[in-house]
């Protein structure tokens, strides 16, 4: 854990390296989020490097101060990335080079932002990235579309939504996608005993009294524990 703290807060300065190194071993996590997404007429490496850029996201908003894992952290922002280009690439189609050069911009994007804290201009960019002005040009203007309808608006309600709110039915499952995932890692955060009890509790679907006989406690004691456990796997959903 200090060292990923460690890393994050290097890539916070704007250290690419180190950024390369959480992306590197957050690369399962992010193929396993991949794996969810496939089937949508997308291939399964430009739904990684959306991930990643998600990642790239939750690594900059990270606080250290966060009571959580950075991959519990990412998650809902990984799959955020993907869900929101999913929810467009049927509207307009782009180029796979294209597609890949807007990619490494984005990339370069946040890289830069994170380490002189404001947008880079074009050449700035191309200087970023080795890439020629006039494909930068293209490639940001090919997902202007695709970006406008995220952008910001408040409801007559008072609630901030985005744009495609108001136009997309409410039809995808991926936030089902997006809680099953927080679930699993934070389960997986806990030690073995609180797992056991969690497993025996919800899955195995034992009485409290039955769980207290098998690990050797009080039913009153299963009951406060089972209590404890439940608020740690809350705290996955309110970061």
């Amino acid at each position: 854990m200090e060292e990923i703290h460690k890393l994050i807060e290097q890539a916070q300065q704007g250290d690419e390296n180190a950024l390369e190194t959480l992306i590197s071993k957050n690369t399962g996590l992010i193929w396993s989020i991949v794996k969810r997404f496939t089937g949508r007429g997308v291939e399964n490496e430009d739904l990684y490097q959306l991930g990643a850029m998600g990642l790239v996201k939750a690594v900059k908003k990270f606080d250290l101060s966060y009571n959580v894992r950075l991959s519990t952290y990412a998650v809902p922002m990984i799959c955020g990335e993907i869900k929101r280009f999913l929810r467009d690439d049927g509207i307009i189609k782009i180029s796979r080079g294209i597609k890949e050069t807007a990619f490494k911009i984005m990339r370069a994007r946040e890289g830069f932002r994170s380490k002189y804290g404001r947008e880079p201009d074009i050449k700035e960019l191309s200087e970023y990235t080795g890439i020629n002005d006039e494909d930068i040009v293209l490639a940001l203007n090919s997902m202007r579309d695709v970006e406008s309808i995220y952008k910001k608006i408040e409801s007559d309600k008072g609630r901030e939504m985005y744009i495609l709110d108001t136009i997309a039915g409410n039809t995808d499952k991926s936030d089902t996608i997006i809680d099953n995932i927080v679930l699993e890692e934070k389960i997986n955060s806990l030690d073995k005993r609180e797992r056991d009890i969690i497993k025996m509790r919800y899955m195995e679907e034992m009485t409290q009294s039955r769980v207290a006989e098998i690990i050797g406690v009080s039913q009153v004691q299963i009951s406060r524990l089972e209590k404890k456990i439940l608020k740690k796997l809350r705290e996955g959903f309110n970061e």
